[in-house]
C-alpha cells in the first residue's frame, strides 16, 4: 500500500462502524466512510468531541456543527487549500491522494524538460497545485464550475495565482476528444474519475463501464514521449490489479515505461493500521 503519510495538518485518528475521526487543522470531523466495515471500540476521545458530525438523513445527509467556521485552510508542505464541509461528506480535498502528488511532483522536477500536465476530473485542484509547484503547466478539467473555481482560490493560496494554469469547465471526455482533433498533446495525464454521476446528456455513469475507455481516449492525447500517466478509482469492485491491467494494455507498447499499481490509504493513528482510500495505477519512464 502507498501510504499518505506526510501530512502535519490533517489526520486520520480513528475509524469504526462505518465512520472516520479526522482531525482538518484545529477541527474534528466525522463522516461516513463505506470501507469502515469494522466495529472496534471508539477509543479515542475526540469522537465524543468532534467539530461537525456528518449525519445521514434518507437519501442524503447533513452536517451537525459545533463552532466551525464555513471554511479553513490547511497545508501540505508549500501547499495550501481551502477546507469546507459540503454535501454528501465531502471537504474539498481528498488526503490520500498526497502520496500521488509526491511520486509525480518528484518527476516533474526531475524531468529536465518543460512538463505539460492534463489534470481530468480535477476536482478541487490538488493535483493541479502540485503539479504547478513542481514547474509544470497544467491544464485543469473539470465539469462542475464551482469545484474550479475553489481550485483557482487553492493555486492562490499556493502562491500559484500567476502559475500556467488552464481552467476548463467541460466535460472531460469530450474535452480531450476536441483535445485530440486539434492536435494539442500533454507529457502527462492525471485523471480521478467519480465512481458514478450523470453524463453531458443525464445519463446515468458508472466508472466501471468507463474507465477503460477514458483511459484508452486519454492515451491519445499524449506526447510522443510522455512522462507519467496516472489513474485513481474509488470503486470497490476495481481492483489494482484491473486498474494496472487496464493501463499496461494502453501504455506498454505504445511508450514502454513501467506500469505499477495498488492500494493508497491513510495511517490511523488510533490503531496503527491504514485505511484503503482507493487503487491508483500509474505509468512513467523507466
Amino acid at each position: 500500500m502507498w501510504k499518505a503519510d506526510k501530512w502535519e495538518d490533517y489526520a486520520l485518528l480513528d475509524t469504526s462502524d462505518g465512520k472516520r475521526l479526522e482531525r482538518w487543522g484545529r477541527y474534528v470531523l466525522c463522516r461516513p466512510d463505506p470501507q469502515v466495515i469494522w466495529k472496534n471500540v471508539k477509543e479515542s476521545p475526540m469522537w465524543k468531541k468532534a467539530d461537525a458530525v456528518y449525519e445521514r438523513e434518507g437519501g442524503g445527509g447533513k452536517w451537525q456543527k459545533r463552532d466551525v467556521p464555513e471554511c479553513w485552510t490547511i497545508g501540505y508542505g508549500d501547499l495550501r487549500f481551502k477546507i469546507k464541509p459540503m454535501g454528501f461528506k465531502h471537504t474539498g480535498l481528498f488526503p490520500e491522494q498526497a502520496v500521488n502528488w509526491d511520486w509525480f511532483s518528484a518527476l516533474i522536477k526531475n524531468a529536465k524538460r518543460p512538463i505539460k500536465v492534463l489534470n481530468l476530473f480535477a476536482y478541487t485542484g490538488g493535483a493541479t497545485v502540485a503539479a504547478a509547484a513542481a514547474g509544470a503547466s497544467v491544464c485543469h478539467v473539470d465539469a462542475a464550475k464551482n469545484m474550479v473555481a475553489q481550485a483557482k482560490e487553492n493555486a492562490a493560496l499556493s502562491g500559484l495565482e500567476n502559475a500556467p494554469i488552464r481552467y476548463i469547465v467541460d466535460d472531460c471526455k469530450k474535452f480531450v476528444e476536441r483535445e485530440i482533433r486539434r492536435g494539442n498533446r500533454y507529457d502527462a495525464v492525471i485523471m480521478d474519475p467519480p465512481s458514478y454521476g450523470r453524463g453531458p446528456s443525464g445519463e446515468i455513469w458508472k466508472l466501471e463501464d468507463n474507465i477503460a475507455e477514458l483511459i484508452r481516449l486519454a492515451a491519445d492525447v499524449l506526447s510522443e514521449k510522455p512522462l507519467f500517466f496516472l489513474v485513481n478509482s474509488y470503486t470497490t469492485g476495481l481492483s489494482p490489479s484491473a486498474m494496472g491491467y487496464m493501463l499496461g494494455l494502453e501504455m506498454k507498447k505504445r511508450f514502454g515505461g513501467r506500469v505499477e499499481a495498488d492500494e493508497i490509504g491513510i495511517p490511523v493513528l488510533q490503531t496503527g493500521e491504514a485505511l484503503p482510500c482507493g487503487s491508483p495505477a500509474r505509468r512513467a519512464a523507466e
